[in-house]
């Protein structure tokens, strides 16, 4: 109460809690926003890996879709054509099956 008019204080009182509610707002959003990118990083454990390049074997498995292609030099010259039809096969079969879910 910094004035004699309670039309003033009243005013001032709205202004500040909506400030307060701005901000609040605000930090939540930024939470979870700060929230999600967490989840979308990884902990770079050996469980979490995409993708193994076995030179022995000749051998390039994507653990993500459970391919695995016998074409190492190809796939590293560039020739990834398969690997990427592959991988937005599964990626639209996903998208189907969480539509319908």
């Amino acid at each position: 109460q910094d004035d004699r008019s309670q039309l003033r204080n009243r005013n001032k009182a709205m202004a500040i809690l909506r400030a307060r509610l701005f901000d609040m707002e605000q930090r939540k959003q930024q939470e979870e926003l700060a929230s999600e990118r967490r989840s979308q990083v990884g902990t770079a454990e050996r469980a979490e890996k995409i993708r193994t390049y076995n030179y022995p074997q000749n051998r390039v498995t994507d653990h993500r879709i459970g391919l695995t292609l016998h074409n190492l030099p190809a796939i590293l010259e560039g020739d990834l054509d398969e690997l990427i039809e592959a991988l937005a096969t599964h990626e639209r079969a996903k998208q189907l099956e969480d539509a319908f879910a």
